[in-house]
C-alpha cells in the first residue's frame, strides 16, 4: 500500500506563484486552483497511491512560539487573490478524492510526521512525503521518500519527477536524513525565521558530519579546526541547542483520521461542477474522459 502525504500550502502558494494570469470571465482569479489541481492529479499518475491526505496548517504550535517568539515572523501575507482560491481548493480537495487534514496550533509537517511513522509501523506501506519542507527531510528512511519536481533533483528532465531517498537526501545535503535537523540547528533557518550560528548549510554539514552529530561536535568545540568556527559555535550554542527543539518534528499526536480511511476517492460528478466555474476547457475534458473511463461519477458509485 502506498500513502501519499501532501503539503497543502506549499502546492496552493506554488501554483500561484507559477501561474501568473489566469481568471475566469467573471474576473475571479483561479491561477491556484488550476494549478493545485493539476498538480495533485499528476502525482496520482507518478504515483498510483491507494491513500492520500492533504495537510494543511491551522495556526502555530505553542511549544516552538514559546521558545521563539519570532518564529515565522518575517512571512509576508498571503496575497489578496490567493485568499479565495485557498477556500476553494480546500473544498475541492475531497472532491479529487483526499482527505483535508489539519488541527488547531498545528503546523502540516508535523502532522505528515505523525501520519508517516504510524504508517511506517505497518508491514508493506510505503509513505511518500509530497513536500518541499525541509524538517521532513528528516523523516526519509526505509518507508519514506519524498517526491518532486525540482529539476535540479531529476536525473533527466524527460522523468517528469524524483522520489528522494536516503541516497538521495544524503547527496543533497551533505548529511544522512537522520542528521538534517543537526544541520538545520547550526545554520537556522531563514525561511521561518530561525536564527543561525553565522555558519553556511554546507561547512555546518561538513562538522556534523565530521563528528558524527550535533551532541558529539558540541561536546568537543575545542577540536573543530577553524578557529572563525570554534568561536561561533562556542557563542552560539544556547542558540544552537534551541533550534535543534525548534525543527524537530513532534510525531507523537494521535491520527485525527484513522489512515484506513484515507482511500483516495474522486467524486466526479461535484468535481466536474466546480471546474465548470472555474471554466477550465482542457482540465475539465481530461477529467470527464477519466469519470468516462472508470465508469463511476461519484464516490458513491466508485466504493460499488
Amino acid at each position: 500500500m502506498k500513502l501519499l502525504l501532501i503539503d497543502g500550502h506549499y502546492y496552493v502558494y506554488r501554483s500561484f506563484f507559477a501561474i501568473p494570469n489566469l481568471s475566469n470571465s467573471r474576473g475571479e482569479p483561479t491561477n491556484a486552483i488550476f494549478g493545485f489541481t493539476k498538480t495533485l492529479r499528476l502525482m496520482i499518475k507518478h504515483l498510483q497511491p491507494e491513500l492520500g491526505a492533504v495537510f494543511w496548517d491551522e495556526g502555530m504550535p505553542e511549544r516552538r512560539v514559546k521558545l521563539q517568539p519570532a518564529y515565522k515572523e518575517t512571512r509576508k501575507e498571503m496575497p489578496l487573490p490567493m485568499v479565495p482560491q485557498l477556500d476553494f481548493i480546500q473544498k475541492l480537495t475531497p472532491l479529487l478524492g483526499f482527505k483535508n487534514i489539519s488541527l488547531p496550533n498545528t503546523e502540516a509537517d508535523d502532522l505528515m510526521g505523525c501520519y508517516a511513522m504510524a504508517a511506517c509501523k505497518r508491514k508493506g506501506m510505503e509513505v511518500v512525503l509530497a513536500t518541499n519542507d525541509k524538517d521532513l527531510y528528516q523523516l526519509i528512511g526505509r518507508c519514506v521518500k519524498v517526491y518532486t519536481t525540482a529539476k535540479a533533483d531529476l536525473a533527466s528532465p524527460k522523468d517528469g519527477f524524483a522520489l528522494l531517498g536516503e541516497e538521495q537526501a544524503t547527496a543533497k545535503w551533505d548529511v544522512p536524513p537522520k542528521l538534517i535537523g543537526d544541520v538545520l540547528a547550526i545554520s537556522g533557518d531563514s525561511v521561518d525565521n530561525i536564527p543561525g550560528a553565522g555558519i553556511g548549510r554546507k561547512t555546518a554539514a561538513g562538522l556534523v558530519r565530521e563528528f558524527g552529530g550535533l551532541e558529539k561536535l558540541l561536546a568537543n568545540i575545542d577540536k573543530v579546526k577553524s578557529n572563525r568556527n570554534r568561536e561561533k559555535l562556542t557563542t552560539a550554542r544556547a542558540q544552537i541547542l534551541q533550534n535543534r527543539k525548534m525543527v524537530e518534528l513532534d510525531c507523537h499526536m494521535e491520527l485525527p483520521i484513522p489512515i484506513d480511511d484515507l482511500r483516495i476517492q474522486p467524486d466526479y460528478s461535484a468535481l466536474i461542477d466546480q471546474l465548470e466555474k472555474c471554466e477550465f476547457k482542457s482540465l475539465l475534458q481530461e477529467v470527464k474522459t477519466e469519470a468516462a473511463r472508470v465508469g463511476g461519477s461519484t464516490q458513491e458509485e466508485m466504493k460499488l
